[in-house]
């Protein structure tokens, strides 16, 4: 007979993590199966727990009543107002109101969008609640302020921990610095959407792990509070993007500074072309990157004080986004070939560049050299086939 639900895992503590398949998430789930011993994470996938049906939540977790929650999960930050609201905002608090139920503490993963631009940004700032917010900063904001309200008025054991951009390896999809590294690698950023001197804060998602690990142990001293998780010096985005561009050897983008009114209109043109064409029927997006526009030309650096306060030790103080950025590249750039979402430079890429080329201008003199060439057997290999078997699968 199959053991189900938490019987099956007796001897260790369980966890429940939300979101892991996301580089947050996949990281966490690596480092409890690789590096805890007295911890079992489970990672459901949105198929079997959907944060958007409270019925899903209330069942899962009465069959498997974790030890504690990790929140992770997102909608994709140009998701609609509902999908944004209900993942985001009604998720996170479902899962907020069974940890009251069970008694045990919920650790929520924020952002830095739900900050304005400027420096030494603290854990009390946070950009008005308005209409005018995007979709992702709003229903975010909206959630750390709800947990904040039942941390006050229930007793909610939470820890709510702000990122900026995050860095590291274990990302399932392309999102947050990956896309800009993508997007160097791709040679798909011609130019500089930037301007120097601006400066980032930026987290580390392996040291994350080693973090929320240490602070579910000791919830008196972490319990009810936010904390900015970010390296302790912050980046200028303008040297992050020269080195990534050294480092693989491509030509763009250029350095071309595009003043920050010009592309502001580029953004306004894309959104107009995006709008006429979803009029006529073809769907279209505006890139996810513009919707950020603001962030590549304001500066927006996070106070790390109340960590460096805590009771938490930086487990590798000399790793930032530059010493990672070589095995981030050599990890991703393989990733992203396999996947066939990205070519790597070499002879293969030319190759299929000069086929392409001539699909695109000489059809029949590239069937000619396939058939020449490519569908050619010789004697010998049709006498071994013939010898090992009488069937040949092509």
């Amino acid at each position: 007979m199959k053991p189900s639900g938490k019987s099956a895992i007796t001897s260790k503590r369980l966890g429940i993590l939300i979101g892991g398949s996301g580089l947050i998430g996949g990281a966490l789930t690596h480092f409890y199966k690789s590096t805890s011993r007295n911890t079992e994470i489970l990672a459901p996938s949105s198929k079997k727990l959907s944060l958007r049906e409270p019925d899903d939540i209330k069942q899962y977790f009465r069959r498997y009543r974790p030890s504690f929650i990790i929140n992770t999960a997102i909608a994709p930050i140009d998701s609609n107002p509902q999908m944004a609201f209900e993942t985001n905002y009604l998720g996170s608090v479902n899962l907020a109101k069974v940890a009251l139920v069970l008694g045990i503490p919920f650790i929520h993963i924020s952002t830095a969008s739900t900050l304005p631009p400027g420096e030494n940004l603290t854990e009390d700032d946070h950009l008005p609640l308005t209409s005018g917010l995007a979709n992702y900063p709003k229903s975010k904001l909206m959630a750390e302020l709800t947990l904040k309200h039942l941390g006050a008025t229930q007793g909610l054991d939470y820890t709510i921990i702000r990122l900026a951009l995050v860095y590291g390896e274990h990302d399932h999809k392309i999102q947050g610095f990956n896309r800009l590294l993508f997007s160097i690698a791709n040679q798909s950023l011609p130019l500089m959407l930037t301007k120097k001197g601006v400066m980032h804060s930026y987290s580390n998602n392996l040291k994350l792990s080693h973090f929320i690990h240490h602070i579910i142990d000791r919830r008196e001293e972490f319990s009810g509070k936010t904390y900015h998780f970010v390296d302790p010096e912050p980046v200028e985005l303008t040297q992050l993007i020269f080195s990534i561009k050294s480092q693989l050897g491509v030509k763009t983008p250029r350095k071309i500074f595009v003043p920050y009114g010009l592309a502001q209109t580029g953004k306004a043109c894309i959104r107009w072309i995006v709008k006429i064409m979803t009029r006529i029927g073809i769907e279209a997006r505006v890139p996810v990157e513009l919707m950020f526009l603001e962030n590549f030309y304001k500066s927006q650096t996070l106070s790390s004080k109340n960590l460096k306060d805590s009771s938490y030790k930086d487990p590798a103080p000399g790793v930032t986004v530059f010493t990672e950025l070589p095995a981030m590249i050599e990890y991703y750039l393989t990733r992203w070939k396999h996947l066939n979402l990205l070519s790597i430079p070499g002879d293969e890429q030319k190759s299929h560049q000069n086929s392409a080329l001539e699909f695109q201008h000489s059809p029949t003199t590239l069937l000619d050299h396939l058939h020449n060439n490519n569908f050619t057997i010789s004697k010998d290999d049709k006498n071994r086939n013939r010898r090992s078997s009488s069937i040949i699968d092509i």
